[in-house]
């Protein structure tokens, strides 16, 4: 298994270098998904976002917190080539009460300046998702979960030492009956 330090690294990095997401929720038993512009906060484990009141995501936050939250992005491997990949967190959301807005909402608008009206307006509601897990996607057969306990683990040594078996799983090797000229 590879070291939670590498996973937590790569998530937060990914987390970073992300400013859109597919927000999932539910509601009268339907699916509904959102495109929403995210922040990190506390490293991987919260998020942070902006929403009218007035909307089915919102309503459907109020009913029942339960969500998950699609990030895509690309990462530079070992072969200096472009790999995508997928993260889904997992968790819980609600409205941030105004006492605690100010911090949440001024790290968001540090990555999305472009919503200070947006945030400001009357209707606008701060979401804060505290992340239960996190599923990391590098291809079809690739799929890792990952707890927010796991994550913050205390590392084996040995673990750390192994640091780039996660990386040869992400970029294997090819051997040579399988390389083109």
């Amino acid at each position: 298994m590879a070291s939670n330090i590498v996973i937590t690294e790569y998530i937060m990095n990914a987390l970073k270098a992300c400013k859109l997401a597919v927000l999932a929720t539910e509601g009268d038993g339907q699916p509904h998904a959102s495109l929403i512009a995210i922040s990190p906060v506390g490293g991987f484990r919260e998020l942070v976002f902006a929403t009218y009141r007035n909307t089915r995501k919102y309503s459907n936050l109020i009913h029942n917190g339960k969500v998950a939250v699609l990030i895509e992005g690309e990462d530079i491997g070992s072969t200096c080539l472009k790999e995508k990949f997928v993260l889904t967190a997992y968790g819980s959301a609600k409205e941030i009460g105004v006492a605690r807005n100010d911090v949440f909402l001024n790290t968001h608008l540090e990555k999305h300046p472009d919503l200070e009206s947006f945030v400001h307006s009357a209707d606008c509601a701060i979401i804060l998702i505290s992340v239960n897990a996190y599923q990391v996607v590098r291809g079809i057969d690739d799929v890792q979960w990952w707890t927010i306990e796991e994550l913050d683990a205390p590392v084996n040594f040995r673990e750390i030492s192994k640091k780039n078996e996660f990386k040869d799983r992400l970029y294997p090797k090819k051997n040579q009956s399988e390389q083109t000229d």
